[in-house]
C-alpha cells in the first residue's frame, strides 16, 4: 500500500487492515456459525410457530443442519464447503420442489433471528445479516400466498 494510500481499519481490531473483515470473520469462525445454525435448527424443531417451516424438512434435521452450515460458511467468506461438496450452490432450484410463499419465508426469517439473539450475536450483525437474508429468502418464494 502506498503510504498516500487511505488507511482502513478494522472495527474489531481497531488496527489498519487491507481489506474489510468478512462475514465470517465477524461471526467469529466456524464455531459460532456452527452454533447459530444449531440453534437455528433447534428453534425450528422445538417452537410450534415455526411448525410450516419444519414440516418442509426430512424427519431428521442432520443433513439439513450440515447443508446451511456448508453453505453459510461460503456465503460469508469461509471456507467454500458447500461448493466443495455439491458445486455451485443453485439455491433457487435446489428448493423449488417445495412449496414457499411468504408464511414460509417470514417462518425461516423469525427463526433466524430468534437463533442470532440467542447465539448473542452483536446487533449490528444481525440487523445486517437479517437484511441478506430476507433479500434471499424473498427470492426463494416460488408459490403464491
Amino acid at each position: 500500500m502506498s503510504p498516500d494510500a487511505p488507511m482502513r481499519y478494522d472495527a474489531r481490531m481497531n488496527s489498519p487492515a487491507s481489506e474489510p473483515a468478512s462475514i465470517y470473520a465477524l461471526i467469529g469462525g466456524a464455531e459460532p456459525l456452527r452454533a447459530l445454525v444449531d440453534r437455528f435448527y433447534d428453534l425450528m424443531d422445538l417452537e410450534p410457530e415455526f411448525s410450516l417451516l419444519r414440516s418442509l424438512h426430512p424427519s431428521t434435521l442432520d443433513g439439513s443442519r450440515d447443508k446451511l452450515y456448508w453453505f453459510l460458511s461460503g456465503w460469508s467468506g469461509g471456507p467454500d464447503l458447500f461448493v466443495e461438496r455439491f458445486g455451485h450452490p443453485r439455491l433457487r432450484a435446489r428448493h423449488l420442489p417445495y412449496a414457499i410463499a411468504t408464511p414460509e419465508r417470514d417462518q425461516w426469517l423469525r427463526c433466524m433471528a430468534w437463533a442470532m439473539q440467542e447465539v448473542e450475536m452483536e446487533p449490528a450483525l444481525q440487523e445486517r445479516l437479517l437484511r441478506s437474508f430476507y433479500d434471499t429468502a424473498d427470492w426463494m418464494r416460488n408459490r403464491p400466498d
